[in-house]
């Protein structure tokens, strides 16, 4: 069967997703999840009256709230490979007489961010993604 939801609304909901995910507020990111929760409906007319936990469930689907979280972190893991053309934006790793004398030992420094207005996907995924 053919999933119109996956084929047609979530492609549109989740065009270039690591870029400004984590740049949207909870009221944008409610509207993006109404918006599919309205498709939904539309293409299962008997979901109507279910809980949302349950529509998603009958559509075989992630909410908007996980999915785009879980696409940045693959994006984000894909550039910290070498072979990623992008690789040369993640910052050195630090020194390890350096990281041992530091209270949080990360093997990449962190940039202070003081707002998520400039932040991106690299930015964002050290803060977020990089395991201490």
């Amino acid at each position: 069967m053919i999933h119109y939801e996956e084929a047609l609304i979530r492609p549109v909901l989740e065009y270039a997703v690591p870029a400004w995910h984590h740049l949207i507020n909870r009221t944008q990111a409610q509207h993006l999840e109404s918006v599919q929760k309205q498709a939904i409906h539309i293409i299962f007319n008997f979901t109507r009256g279910m809980s949302y936990p349950n529509v998603l469930f009958v559509a075989q689907l992630e909410s908007l709230e996980t999915r785009p979280n879980n696409l940045s972190r693959s994006s984000y893991q894909d550039i910290c490979k070498p072979t990623s053309c992008l690789h040369h934006l993640i910052p050195p790793p630090r020194d390890t007489s350096v990281t041992t004398r530091l209270r949080l030992t990360t093997s990449l420094s962190r940039p202070n961010l003081r707002t998520k207005k400039y932040c991106s996907l690299i930015n964002f995924g050290l803060h977020h993604y990089q395991p201490t």
